[in-house]
């Protein structure tokens, strides 16, 4: 039986309840990727780039629950936790409808990745994590439902948490240059 109070259902429902056909992984991804890429965590342009993937100004109850997973994602991106939970649907929906949240979150997270990097010198590593959200996009229709395919989807999960903390690392702006300290030799 389906979790129906799953934060990812009841963010589809209330987008849905509100006219926008676009998919939570693939906000959520939108304001990881932002983020990742140096936006920083001021409400206003979050708003304004998730208004353009709705297709328009969000109403009231949209507009905080995005305050309110932009408020989620920053302490998961500034905590010691090391740890990202990304909005998808629960292990007890369809292998692939959670195969197409992937592609969408993976899509959601170039773009707004797109939209805010501007230093092209991006470590080997960073450019390959580029690479494989990339592909994972690609290919979500290719998991099928059996073992090897949950095997599979869990696998790039698991990935996928933690690669936008190697790229938020990677990116963010270092805070006030630290002085000189005295060498004490």
């Amino acid at each position: 039986m389906p979790i129906q109070n799953s934060p990812y259902q009841a963010f589809a429902t209330l987008l849905t309840a509100s006219g926008h056909q676009v998919s939570p992984a693939e906000l959520h991804g939108l304001l990881l990727g932002r983020s990742c890429g140096g936006a920083g965590f001021e409400a206003d342009s979050w708003l304004a780039d998730a208004a353009e993937l709705l297709e328009g100004e969000p109403q009231d109850n949209i507009r905080n629950a995005l305050i309110g997973l932009q408020e989620m994602v920053k302490g998961e991106l500034t905590s010691d936790d090391m740890t990202v939970v990304l909005l998808l649907p629960t292990d007890d929906a369809p292998l692939t409808e959670r195969a197409a949240a992937l592609g969408q979150w993976c899509q959601g997270f170039l773009t707004g990745f797109g939209l805010t990097y501007r230093d092209n010198a991006l470590s080997p590593e960073a450019s390959e994590v580029l690479q494989d959200l990339a592909a994972i996009a690609q290919v979500q229709d290719a998991l099928e439902e059996s073992d090897d395919g949950e095997s599979d989807y869990m696998e790039v999960m698991e990935y996928l948490r933690v690669a936008p903390l190697l790229l938020f690392t990677e990116t963010k702006k270092p805070d006030a240059p630290a002085a000189a300290k005295p060498s004490l030799h």
